[in-house]
């Protein structure tokens, strides 16, 4: 059996949602404030934990001692200008810079080359476009976390002999040999064979986008094939996590001397490591916080005065109600209550209605465009939640307003 505070509670949240149906117009225009805000929360909240993730792997294919050289490099606040000067002032990284690198650094425990483009690999009949060709050294598996799951992965041997051989990621050789044996077998990449001698590890997908659809084969047959005048990218490993910082300045200044960039000039290329784009993040995610809580903040600050003006003229419309239940004996205490329950339960079926149209924003937006969202548990509690509690705040005044009301002046009302 029900005890009667929570008869109670249930009869008023389904006067609550009776009176939502009665007046859809209404009740939209009263929560539509609400509706935003909890939307705006939730959106927002997605686009942090999809980036999170996307950082999270990012700094794990480099490593807490790990960073990459690359020709342009623009971490954090979008500056097109900044970025169409670097693209006249930066040349293309070279061979011959690699090699310079690794004989003059002391303080690298590796360091790596690679370029890719855009190919096609077909297998018999079978054809996969837009497929990832990198060509790497043999050491970029160990700096970018690169696992084998069958077979081996590219040697020295390979890269020196500039051998036709390749490692396939788990995208392509699922749909090239879902039930097979692919080691040994030969698939043409870019229009040459190639003779496969290993397969990666599953990786998964960030911002929407399968992080196993490419194949990798040796540097050096990379650039037999394409040459090696673009495109081309370092990535090293300090020797521990301390020296990472002194990792990069002797890299810095390494690259400053063979390029002859005079003292107090910008540099002509860029690096990053782990460390730079989880702080660069952290910035990021802070303006969008503050953004997003001002703006959260406003709507609704306006869906909660919106609700307790609705809900004072609810205690207008039921004043003569109200006479009766306080006669036959109802307390103060519990007309407060049916009048609270009423807006936390108008205020949180916004909040709701904000999560689902949030969720179906993220869900588009995730599967049209290569934006990260991903909708945490956390962000529906706290849209939810924050909703109801605004409905609660807001709807004291009313709900006290009805409370004191005389039982014999509220009989007198017109019904």
């Amino acid at each position: 059996m029900a005890t009667p505070n929570h008869a109670s509670f249930a009869e008023a949240a389904r006067v609550a949602l009776r009176s939502l149906r009665a007046s859809k117009l209404r009740s939209f225009l009263t929560l539509l404030g609400i509706i935003l805000a909890t939307t705006t929360l939730v959106a927002v909240m997605s686009v942090i934990r999809g980036m999170d993730d996307y950082i999270a792997t990012q700094v794990a294919d480099m490593g807490v001692d790990g960073f990459r050289v690359e020709r342009l490099v623009m971490i954090g606040q979008w500056d097109p200008k900044r970025y169409l000067e670097m693209q006249r002032r930066n040349p293309e990284l070279s061979r011959e810079e690699f090699a310079f690198l690794k004989r003059e650094a002391r303080l690298l425990r590796e360091a790596g080359m690679e370029a890719s483009r855009q190919t096609a690999v077909n297998f018999r009949a079978e054809r996969m476009e837009d497929v990832e060709l990198r060509g790497v050294t043999a050491n970029m598996g160990v700096i970018t976390n690169i696992q084998v799951a069958e077979g081996r992965f590219l040697s020295e041997t390979d890269d020196a002999r500039r051998l036709p051989v390749v490692v396939l990621g788990h995208e392509v050789r699922q749909r090239f040999f879902p039930g097979g044996d692919p080691m040994g077998k030969t698939v043409t990449v870019g229009g040459r064979p190639f003779t496969v001698v290993g397969v990666a590890k599953e990786q998964g997908s960030v911002f929407g986008q399968s992080r196993d659809r490419f194949v990798l084969i040796p540097a050096e047959t990379y650039f037999k094939q394409y040459g090696s005048r673009k495109g081309i990218g370092y990535a090293a490993l300090a020797v521990d996590r301390d020296h990472l910082e002194q990792a990069q300045d002797e890299v810095r200044s390494l690259l400053r001397a063979w390029r002859h960039v005079p003292p107090g000039e910008a540099d002509n290329f860029g690096m990053f490591s782990s460390d730079s784009l989880v702080s660069a993040w952290d910035q990021m995610t802070s303006a969008i916080a503050a953004a997003a809580v001002a703006i959260v903040s406003v709507f609704l600050v306006v869906g909660g005065v919106v609700v307790m003006n609705i809900m004072l003229a609810v205690v207008t419309e039921r004043t003569h109600e109200i006479g009766i239940r306080k006669s036959v004996g109802a307390r103060r205490r519990d007309i407060l209550n049916q009048f609270l329950v009423e807006s936390s339960v108008l205020a949180g079926t916004g909040g709701l209605i904000g999560v689902v149209l949030a969720w179906t924003v993220a869900v588009v937006v995730r599967n049209t465009t290569a934006v990260p969202m991903v909708v945490p548990l956390g962000a529906v509690v706290l849209g939810v939640g924050l909703s109801a509690a605004v409905g609660l705040f807001f709807g004291i005044y009313p709900a006290n307003v009805a409370s004191k009301l005389d039982p014999i002046e509220a009989l007198r009302a017109d019904k």
